[in-house]
């Protein structure tokens, strides 16, 4: 997610619609061309809860270049590897780009001023790099061995994956989390989230996770519902531990919950 997306701007008259959410979703955390008409919080926090649909797309669409491909005769490495690029290019790298941005930020030391100021730098350090390198190579790794069993069972798996990490920015914005710079997308959405609904959202999820692995049995039921629980679980110990280290949330901290929860969950998918 940008930090440098448009800020909020005074609410309209009426209050935001389910579609309003939806396009606020597609339209900051997707590249498709969908119109945002509204930027108030009460459409970001309708944004973060439909997150998870924009993940469902993006997911999708991965898993049909990655089963093109394995149809072609390619290798289940390399069916990861272009099902791993997909999102990348549908997101404009946005989420690595949070989450190397981050580990910068926290890797320099620096009070949270000055760890602010290296994480709105253009360049990419080596915390930065090396955090990119090991999340990717996980992501490929943990896609290859699901694609190893079957496409459905990559598909399936990457799809939950990428649901699951856009799950976590509904918690990320709940009621509590202050933003850390008055301007940017971080300060547009957090704290927009009631605690009850990011609580829904996440329980909703799971569910539909452990329906998700129920082709798989009982066994892949309750693995895609652990899947589903213990990626948040990660993205919310990222989230605090950045709020005490730079005194909130920028768009960066919410890209890098993002791909924290999406990894983690596809670790957890590969144990079955």
């Amino acid at each position: 997610m940008s930090p440098d997306s448009p800020a909020p701007g005074s609410a309209p008259a009426t209050g935001p619609t389910l579609a309003d959410g939806v396009r606020f979703a597609f339209g900051t955390l997707t590249v498709l061309p969908v119109q945002v008409r509204r930027w108030d919080r009460p459409a970001a926090r309708y944004g973060m809860v439909c997150a998870p649909l924009a993940g469902l797309v993006v997911g999708g669409a991965a898993a049909a270049v990655g089963g093109v491909l394995l149809v072609l005769g390619a290798s289940p490495l390399l069916a990861a590897v272009a099902t791993v690029a997909v999102p990348a290019v549908l997101t404009r790298g946005l989420h690595l780009d949070g989450l190397a941005d981050v580990a910068d930020g926290l890797g320099s030391g620096r009070p949270a001023e000055g760890a602010l100021a290296v994480m709105k730098r253009s360049d990419i350090g080596p915390f930065g790099v090396l955090t990119l390198v090991l999340v990717l190579l996980g992501q490929v790794a943990a896609v290859a061995g699901l694609y190893a069993h079957s496409w459905a069972a990559g598909a399936t798996g990457f799809a939950v994956g990428a649901v699951v990490a856009r799950t976590a920015l509904a918690p990320a914005c709940r009621d509590g989390v202050p933003a850390a710079r008055p301007e940017g997308l971080g300060a547009a959405v957090a704290g927009t989230v009631p605690r009850g609904t990011a609580g829904a959202a996440v329980g909703t999820v799971v569910v539909l996770a452990a329906c998700a692995g129920l082709s798989q049995g009982a066994g892949g039921a309750a693995l895609y519902a652990a899947g589903a629980v213990l990626g948040p679980a990660a993205g919310e110990a990222l989230l605090r531990h950045c709020v005490r280290r730079f005194g909130g949330v920028t768009g960066d901290v919410l890209g890098a919950v993002t791909e924290t929860a999406g990894t983690v969950a596809l670790v957890v998918l590969t144990l079955l």
